[in-house]
C-alpha cells in the first residue's frame, strides 16, 4: 500500500532510505489524479520490497510540491539515492511505470 505523506519530516525520513522512491503528487479534486491512484497502489503492492511508493497531496503539502517544482498534477517522480532520476506529468499507465521501475533495477 502506498504511503500518504502526513508531514514534511516523514517525507524527508522516507526519501533518505536506500530504496528507490516513487512519488505521486496529487489532489482530491483532480480527475486524472484519481485515475492514477489505483495504478500507483498496484505498483506499490507489487514492488513493496524494492520501491517505496509515496502519495503527496499538493493541497496539504504545498511546500513539498514546490520543492519539486510541481506545476501540474498528477506529477510522478522517481528518486534514487535522494536524487530525481525520472519525472512524468499527467496520467501514466502501469506499463510505463513498470518499465521505469525495471530500469532502476539494472
Amino acid at each position: 500500500m502506498a504511503k500518504t505523506v502526513k508531514s514534511a519530516a516523514e517525507f524527508k525520513n522516507i526519501i533518505e532510505q536506500t530504496k528507490p522512491v516513487l512519488i505521486d503528487f496529487y489532489a482530491d479534486w483532480c480527475g486524472p489524479c484519481q485515475m492514477q491512484l489505483p495504478v500507483v497502489e498496484q505498483l506499490s503492492a507489487k514492488h513493496a520490497d524494492e520501491v517505496e511508493v509515496l502519495k503527496v497531496n499538493v493541497d496539504e503539502h504545498p511546500d513539498i510540491a514546490s520543492a519539486f517544482g510541481v506545476r501540474s498534477i498528477p506529477a510522478l517522480f522517481i528518486l534514487q539515492d535522494q536524487k530525481v532520476v525520472d519525472q512524468m506529468v499527467g496520467y501514466q499507465s502501469e506499463q510505463v511505470l513498470e518499465n521505469k521501475l525495471a530500469a532502476l533495477a539494472n
